[in-house]
């Protein structure tokens, strides 16, 4: 299995040798030359299988480089109820992603019961452990620099905290997180961990992120590395929890599920399109946007119109105050039929600061064969979505959780189970809940009081020559 670039520019690579690097030397973002297959055989075996099970049988199609008893043993090292111990009360840990019925056909996934209760821990924990054994493996080292808009960064950190070999720049949106995310990436004191909070959004984070990244002398004089979700490792890690939940809410393979997925960056409903081309037998992929609603107005329209700092909403549902999504490249590249040179056009203009519409040349019209819809919710409705779930289920969610459970009422199909991501627990959003239930929500005993720990970072302006010199000064 070699890995090719969305721009079709740059030579296809093998998965450890794009494992590291993030972005292709062309700017694009790599996906495998050809989508692994999965037959009804296949997934009748995999059907029973545990999370970890699972994880190796999908990952060894995926990555051909790994010897197959080292992939085995990362695999396991990764997927443990130990790692993944902050389920609710009456789930089974060892299930690693327990599913939640909250009525007939309609579902939440729980993806948010690693070490900082959101579930880029899903995918981040494998990347540490790929990573530390890939460097070493190389005698390497790599300096991470991520841009996060409050999970990932947190999640990057705490699966790379004290790694031999890697070092994390990470930047955020400074004052736009919640204090819990805040004081869960700032309060960390380990040695190879950097937290720069830029003044602006996160776009403007991202945007530094991918500048560096494509100054290809001092990615490589450096040594830099990538964790965001355009790191391909990380989708690919997040394919597992699809068939998991599929398998969770269905008998037989004949059987079809729709997700509906909180959506920002566009990175975990990529995995699902990418589970779904892989022959997961998914009817929709709901994407639900908050206020910054870019995806939703192209599902919507054929227009993807990416949006300024000064028109990004800071909002009560802060992961997702995103206004342009790094991984929807991706799918707009299986829906060009892989045309590289049609990408580059359409991506011209939006790094340029404009938009495409792809009514023209008929492209928008095969979105419903990928199964994508959307909807939006704002903060009156995710407040209201957070108080029914509540009163009806006896269940607390979060802002991006809700935000997936508004949208996904939309589209529920008679005989057609619904799972909802949960993207993070209520705990990381403690105001929000406040406000909506009146009460905090329970917090895991291990992490009482952390807003109250000494936090460790530097604010900085969103100035691409100001981040390659504090990389340089701290390596």
């Amino acid at each position: 299995m070699k890995y090719i670039s969305t721009r079709g520019n740059s030579p296809a690579l093998s998965f450890t040798e794009i494992l590291l690097g993030g972005l292709a030397p062309d700017g694009g973002l790599y996906l495998p030359e050809h989508y692994p297959q999965f037959s009804d055989a296949d997934l009748s075996a995999m059907r029973a299988m545990s999370y970890a099970d699972l994880a190796y049988t999908i990952l060894s199609r995926l990555i051909y480089d790994i010897p197959a008893g080292d992939l085995r043993a990362i695999v396991d090292k990764t997927y443990t109820a130990e790692v993944y111990r902050h389920v609710r009360a009456g789930q089974n840990a060892n299930d690693i992603t327990p599913v939640l019925k909250l009525e007939e056909d309609f579902y939440l996934l729980s993806l948010s019961n690693g070490p900082t209760l959101a579930f880029k821990d899903m995918a981040m924990q494998l990347l540490g452990n790929l990573f530390e054994y890939v460097l070493a493996k190389k005698g390497q080292t790599t300096n991470i620099l991520g841009a996060t808009s409050g999970d990932t960064g947190s999640a990057a950190e705490y699966a790379m905290r004290g790694k031999q070999g890697i070092r994390v720049f990470m930047l955020s949106p400074h004052q736009k997180m919640s204090r819990f995310q805040t004081a869960q990436m700032f309060s960390l004191q380990d040695a190879n961990i950097h937290n720069i909070a830029v003044k602006g959004v996160f776009d403007d984070a991202q945007d530094m992120v991918k500048a560096v990244s494509n100054d290809h002398h001092f990615k490589a004089r450096h040594k830099i590395g990538a964790v965001n979700s355009i790191n391909w490792a990380r989708v690919a890690a997040q394919i597992v929890y699809y068939f998991k939940g599929y398998f969770a809410v269905t008998h037989d393979n004949r059987q079809q599920v729709s997700f509906a997925v909180p959506s920002g960056n566009f990175g975990n409903v990529c995995a699902g399109h990418v589970a779904r081309m892989m022959g997961l037998p998914i009817a929709k992929l709901v994407v639900a946007t908050n206020e910054n609603d870019v995806l939703d107005e192209f599902f919507r329209t054929g227009v993807y119109r990416p949006r300024g700092s000064a028109n990004t909403y800071h909002t009560s549902s802060p992961s997702m105050d995103i206004s342009k999504a790094s991984n929807f490249e991706r799918f707009v590249f299986d829906l060009l039929d892989r045309d590289g040179a049609k990408l580059r056009s359409l991506w011209a203009s939006v790094d340029a600061g404009g938009a495409f519409d792809l009514n023209q040349e008929g492209h928008f019209a095969r979105v419903p064969q990928f199964g994508f819809v959307s909807g939006s919710s704002n903060h009156a409705q995710r407040m209201t979505t957070i108080r029914q779930v509540h009163a009806d289920y006896g269940v607390t969610i979060d802002t991006h959780t809700a935000d997936g459970v508004k949208v996904a009422q939309q589209y529920r199909e008679p005989g057609v189970p619904m799972v909802v991501l949960e993207t993070a627990l209520a705990a990381k959003f403690e105001d929000a809940i406040v406000e909506a239930l009146g009460s905090a929500p329970e917090r895991p005993a291990d992490l009482v009081g952390l807003e109250s720990l000494p936090q460790r970072f530097v604010v900085m302006e969103p100035d691409v020559d100001g981040i390659k010199q504090f990389i340089s000064e701290h390596i």
